[in-house]
């Protein structure tokens, strides 16, 4: 079943409408990603409105005997250095329905193969495994581990998004049936959860030959 498929067959959720839903890259009529224009801004970004300011900005009492404060400055950005890898992430309240994970990075010159891992406890219940050259061709392979027992694997040769030194995004979609990912805006596979209890998926590693520059976990509404 391809992506298409698999959203016209998704119902909205009690009191909400479809552009309730958020949009999975390459669908038509979907509401846009975060971010995009016309949805809300981050909290704390110009143009915002009726946001609150830290105290001590413009339009807010001064602490008394304090001097009048500087005009605010434009927003100053900062890129994110390199995480180092193997990287490691603890997720809280585990897996839920449109938890959002983006990944993006480079893949080294000379890469043979990376992996990311959601885990529950030692079981891995999604491997991401993108390998380069594997028996001659380049090859995505993703599983699950329960018991320290390897599950059927999934191959994917068909589409292979990833080179040695290119840049690459990577969003993970947690649905209840199913992780969809989508490589540069364009989606590319699923996974049928194999380890059911969602919220027990609390681990979050990467691997192997990837230099990464940001990982960004967030929940869709």
């Amino acid at each position: 079943m391809d992506l298409s498929d698999a959203l016209e067959g998704e119902t909205a959720t009690a009191g909400a409408t479809v552009s309730d839903q958020p949009m999975w890259p390459g669908q038509p009529n979907q509401p846009m990603w975060p971010g995009q224009p016309n949805q809300p801004m981050w909290p704390g970004q110009p143009g915002q409105p009726n946001q609150p300011t830290w105290p001590g900005q413009p339009n807010q009492p001064m602490w008394p005997g304090q001097p009048a404060p500087n005009p605010p400055t434009a927003p100053q950005f900062v890129p994110q250095q390199p995480l180092t890898v193997p990287y490691v992430m603890n997720l809280p309240n585990g897996c839920q329905d449109k938890m959002l994970i983006t990944i993006t990075g480079q893949v080294k010159p000379n890469a043979n193969v990376f992996a990311i891992n959601l885990t529950k406890g030692n079981d891995i219940a999604f491997h991401f495994n993108p390998r380069f050259n594997h028996e001659g061709k380049n090859v995505i392979v993703r599983n699950a581990m329960v018991g320290t027992v390897w599950g059927a694997e999934e191959r994917e040769s068909s589409s292979f998004p990833f080179a040695p030194g290119r840049n690459f995004e990577i969003k993970i979609l947690c649905t209840p049936n199913e992780f969809k990912v989508a490589v540069d805006k364009s989606h590319l596979l699923e996974f049928k959860h194999r380890i059911k209890d969602l919220t027990a998926i609390k681990g979050l590693g990467i691997y192997n030959d990837v230099t990464l520059t940001s990982v960004f976990i967030e929940q869709l509404q």
